[in-house]
């Protein structure tokens, strides 16, 4: 008596904890799971189209379909990084990656600029933006600078798709 109750008590935890376990959520391939940034990552992501056109969800489109779109944050990106937004955002997962970079460059005035951290933070052997400011500026809150670059580039798409 015992033993079947043990069993069909097992049986019933087992079945109960089963859709528990499925509501875990699964990111898009290349992206962390909501609420993981990862490391000293970019939590930012896309932009939605500039006003005059519909608003559609842009947060999974590639850097330049986002940038082929929306010309105000555009033109943000070639005022940070000094050259053209489809050449500086080109390897970066996403725009938002892109903009945070851009404003650490230029927050920290990092010896070759803008194109000394891409180089860092994308490609074979990349590095999360967090442990490439510790590279070029050892001194710096890398937490902290990563953290201000990130609310920068959010308020930066924020302000260009409205």
């Amino acid at each position: 008596m015992k033993r079947s109750t043990l069993i069909v008590f097992a049986a019933m935890a087992l079945a109960f904890s089963g859709p528990a376990f499925a509501q875990r959520s699964h990111p898009s391939p290349g992206r962390p799971p909501s609420g993981h940034g990862g490391s000293g990552g970019s939590r930012v992501s896309g932009s939605h189209e500039t006003a005059g056109t519909t608003h559609t969800d842009m947060s999974h489109a590639s850097p330049n379909e986002v940038l082929t779109h929306n010309t105000a944050i555009a033109d943000k990106i070639k005022t940070l990084t000094g050259m053209d937004a489809q050449t500086a955002c080109g390897g970066f997962k996403n725009l938002g990656q892109c903009v945070a970079a851009a404003h650490v460059a230029k927050n920290l005035n990092i010896p070759d600029g803008f194109d000394a951290l891409k180089a860092k933070v994308t490609g074979t052997g990349a590095v999360s933006l967090g442990k490439a400011i510790k590279g070029f500026a050892p001194d710096a809150d890398a937490k902290a600078e990563t953290k201000k670059a990130n609310q920068q580039a959010s308020d930066d798409l924020k302000e260009t798709s409205s």
